[in-house]
């Protein structure tokens, strides 16, 4: 068929020669496909380029539409087609937009029967398919049409963009106009689907722009988030662009800049990511954030990889545009759904007042003659919790101005006296320093907190901003005081109840990270800005005192439960002295479980809650006892004995059995172990000699439960008796390893008669304990029975495909040993990137060069891993030679580092 006459376009495609194009079909010397190939696949290469020099990506984005218009009326005019129907562009495309690897989409439409056509569309489809374009596509009339779009809002806002890309336009006017507003979807309607479909997609992305890997199309403040403005935007003023109604009180010259910036910003993104992906990818996984940040020309510093620079960006400007979606949809609901309506107005006082539901100033210079106002707003909101919101147009003087909020500004007693009113009020906080935040005012009046707005690390262990998790923090604290606490967080909510200043622990949330990305330690950096803050609101010295203790300590509870012996007298004494008095306890447990919860949603679990609890009560023991009365060792050894040697008792076990038993056992084993676990072990342990004195022979014995109350109660344990042998730790923790779960800590003795007593505390791989799962228990028996029985000549170690997250993070290894005079091991803290099988590598690593290990804390934050080991050298003893250890050191990390 000849192909039809050159197309009508709004400009040239310089890129794409028609004429040569039409030729090639008129000739006929390669099958038509392989023209459209040809010209598809130029077209691509061209663009891919013109992106990577830095063209515009509107002028991209619509050309690619414009060079698919192209081809679909080349494509088209190859097959006979009657005059009742069209070809129209609908959805994105519709718009004239397409990325790279955009869908197409597509509607045939008819005005009734098209007799003769079924062929035609199928082999038109088919062509494109083969083509390589991804279609979408549909044949419909337009009663049918409209009847889809009536029932169907995302039928309707499809259809509501289309456009005629070849045949007859007079179908596609006639389809506008049986679905304007009049008909069906009004703009009231339509607005409240619309609303409640942004509601929903937001709550899928967890209703947070700062996701890790956010999602750029529908995550908030992305690119569906304009659209849904434009949608009903046009649909309301019966236009068919934003731009037409610039000057027309919608949105400001500035509100409209912010829109077409962040779409250029948000499309380029897209574009470059599409590029990558090779496909229609919307997610910005951690591999292409690195490659986007290097095409864009973000570069390392000493403060930010660049990767961390381009993000900074990226949040900011999606927030910058969630902020501007609450204003503008904020202005629809009033103009929509409540135009015309009957409004109460409530006088609250001289500057503001209550219309309805919402908060509003009562006249136009309020911000400008008294600037406090700025902040008096949210106080108001949190203490009326009947104030649901404010007014579009009280939100856009806010943003007019907050650029009043000056040095000057934060000098004025009243605002500092606004904003501890606000840390003061008894409900709503959280919310309203949220709400501070997406209007620009909080960054404004804390400059410290502006300056991390939008700033990430480019790990998987700190899922949120900074901002986002300062506020986390926040919402956490406030948490603990509802009746939900007392289940979840038994000890925070009971601590939050008698506190003297909540507010204090409030300051210090908001200032625990303040100082992230300024290099060096951020605690201690922090503490400048949290006195400053203290001083600039006149907290008594004894508070601001301890504010800056808990911004400059917030680490440390955490780093001594999660990687210190916390069974050991001595690591609780110590930690006790740091504290000084049950009252930092306090604040600093209710700071620490807030922060690990708005770190990471998988970070809390029931064994750092374990942890937790068993340190929080062990000091609290030693606060009361006095500091200056430590725990005795031969005190616990006694009491713990005792305690078991009656529980023996009365199972029925002789005495003398559990003598000869214990006698094999070292002091630590007492001190460490409580009287329920010595109980346990020495029970099967005599069970297992007196088997082998009826002639079943058998040396190794496993034995795995759930933790009951008490210790370690947030675990399965996993206990091991077995001859002490080079490879038992690599062996357990191997086949450990092959059932997916997770080690977060192991014990490990030696009996004077030669074997080997370990106990691993193990969860599964979404953090928890097995519980009631006896098949499972029994697997984890025989599975370890199996690899001990290898032990002799044991090289297993688990391969396992290493999860996508985790290849994406390099992490050279390090290794730190040290030996304090007196201690009994020496210590080695090992940091490298987490992998399936690392902990059986690192035994063997141990085992290769002679180490002896007694005890393992095993930590994973992300894609790190900071685990500590005690050892000793094959005879037992702490390793003293500083310049063999700093070669250890050395060896590990190469060793670590080539089986990455």
């Amino acid at each position: 068929m000849q192909p039809a006459s050159i197309p009508y376009f709004e400009r040239p495609l310089f890129f794409f020669d028609q004429a040569r194009f039409r030729r090639a079909l008129e000739q006929g010397e390669k099958p038509a496909l392989e023209i459209f190939k040809d010209a598809a696949g130029g077209a691509e290469r061209q663009m891919a380029e013109r992106f990577r020099e830095g063209e515009d990506v509107r002028t991209l984005v619509h050309e690619r539409a414009l060079f698919v218009d192209c081809l679909l009326h080349y494509a088209w005019h190859q097959y006979q087609w009657p005059d009742n129907i069209s070809l129209l562009a609908v959805g994105g495309y519709g718009r004239g937009e397409l990325h790279p690897h955009s869908d197409i989409d597509l509607l045939i439409l008819t005005d009734g029967a098209a007799p003769g056509t079924v062929d035609s569309i199928e082999r038109l489809v088919a062509f494109l398919w083969d083509l390589g374009l991804d279609i979408g596509h549909s044949v419909r009339t337009i009663d049918h049409c409209v009847a889809l779009a009536a029932e169907d809002i995302t039928v309707a806002t499809n259809l509501m963009e289309c456009r005629t890309v070849v045949g007859g336009d007079h179908l596609r006017a006639r389809l506008n106009e049986r679905m304007s507003p009049d008909r069906i979807w009004p703009a009231d309607e339509f607005f409240s689907a619309k609303y409640a479909e942004q509601r929903e997609r937001h709550s899928k992305q967890q209703a947070a722009e700062y996701n890790l890997e956010p999602n750029i199309k529908n995550a908030p403040g992305g690119l569906r988030d304009i659209q849904t403005i434009s949608w009903v935007a046009k649909r309301y003023f019966r236009v068919r662009t934003l731009k037409q109604l610039q000057g027309k009180g919608f949105f400001t010259e500035e509100e409209f800049a912010i829109l077409q910036s962040g779409e250029d910003f948000l499309w380029r993104v897209r574009f470059g990511l599409h590029l990558l992906a090779g496909r229609a990818e919307e997610r910005l996984l951690f591999d292409y954030q690195r490659e986007l940040a290097k095409k864009f020309g973000y570069v390392d510093s000493g403060e930010q990889l660049a990767v961390e620079q381009f993000m900074h960006n990226y949040y900011r400007i999606v927030m910058a545009l969630r902020e501007l979606n609450d204003v503008l949809l904020q202005f629809l609901d009033e103009a929509i759904l409540h135009r015309g309506k009957h409004q109460e107005v409530t006088p609250i006082n001289e500057r503001f007042q209550l219309r309805d539901d919402t908060i509003e100033i009562t006249q136009t210079k309020v911000f400008l003659e008294q600037p406090s106002a700025l902040l008096e707003i949210f106080v108001l909101m949190a203490e009326n919790p009947n104030i649901e919101g404010v007014r579009a147009s009280t939100i856009r003087l806010i943003r007019e101005h907050r650029h009043l909020i000056d040095d000057d500004f934060r000098a004025d007693p009243r605002n500092a006296e606004l904003f501890m009113q606000l840390l003061r009020s008894p409900r709503g906080l959280s919310t309203q320093l949220s709400r501070m935040t997406r209007y620009g005012i909080l960054g404004r009046y804390l400059p410290e907190f502006g300056r991390v707005t939008g700033q990430m690390q480019h790990d998987l262990f700190h899922i949120y901003t900074v901002d986002a998790h300062t506020l986390q923090v926040v919402r956490n604290m406030r948490s603990f005081r509802g009746p939900e606490a007392w289940q979840v967080h038994p000890i925070a909510a009971e601590i939050l109840s008698r506190l003297r200043k909540p507010e204090l622990l409030y300051i210090a949330g908001l200032y625990h990270d303040i100082a992230k990305g300024r290099g060096g330690d951020h605690s201690k950096l922090g503490v400048v800005d949290a006195d400053a803050f203290c001083r600039r609101h006149n907290i008594p010295s004894r508070d601001r005192r301890l504010v800056c203790w808990l911004v400059e300590r917030h680490l440390l509870m955490s780093q001594v439960s999660q990687k210190q012996d916390i069974s050991d007298p001595e690591v609780v004494h110590e930690f006790a002295r740091t504290m000084g008095d049950r009252e930092h306890l306090d604040y600093l447990y209710a700071l620490t479980v807030a922060d690990i919860n708005a770190t990471n949603p998988d970070l809390w679990n029931s064994w750092r809650a374990s942890l937790m609890r068993q340190l929080y009560q062990a000091t609290r023991r030693a606060l009361r006892r006095g500091l200056e009365n430590p725990i005795d060792r031969d005190e616990i050894i006694e009491e713990t004995r005792g305690q078991a040697h009656n529980m023996l008792r009365a199972m029925g076990l002789p005495p003398a059995s559990v003598d000869n038993i214990w006698a094999q056992m070292g002091e630590d084993y007492f001190v460490r172990e409580s009287a329920d676990n010595i109980t346990w072990h020495t029970a099967a342990i005599h069970q297992l000699h007196a088997a082998n004195e009826k002639g079943k022979p058998g040396d190794t014995l496993v034995l795995t439960r759930n933790s009951g109350p008490g210790e370690h109660d947030g675990a399965t344990e996993v206990f091991v008796y077995t001859p002490d042998r080079a490879n038992v730790f690599a062996a357990v923790v191997t086949g450990l390893d092959m059932l997916n779960l997770n080690i977060h800590d192991a014990r490990l003795y030696n009996s004077a008669s030669g074997y080997t007593l370990d106990t691993f505390y193990v969860l599964d791989e979404s953090g928890q304990p097995l519980l009631d799962e006896p098949r499972r228990l029994e697997q984890i028996r025989n599975t370890l029975q199996e690899e001990l029985a290898l032990v002799e000549d044991y090289s297993k170690v688990i391969k396992r495909r290493t999860p996508r997250r985790l290849k994406m993070f390099e992490l050279e290894a390090g290794a730190h040993l040290t030996t304090d005079p007196g201690d009994l091991y020496s210590t080695l803290e090992i940091t490298c990137a987490d992998r399936p099988g690392l902990l059986a590598q690192i035994a063997r690593i141990f085992v290769d060069h002679d180490l002896r290990l007694h005890n393992a804390k095993i930590s994973t934050l992300g894609e790190r891993v900071e685990d500590i080991f005690h050892i000793t050298d094959a005879a037992g003893e702490p390793l003293l030679d500083e310049t063999a250890n700093r070669e250890l050191e050395k060896a590990i990390c190469r060793e670590l580092d080539a089986i990455q």
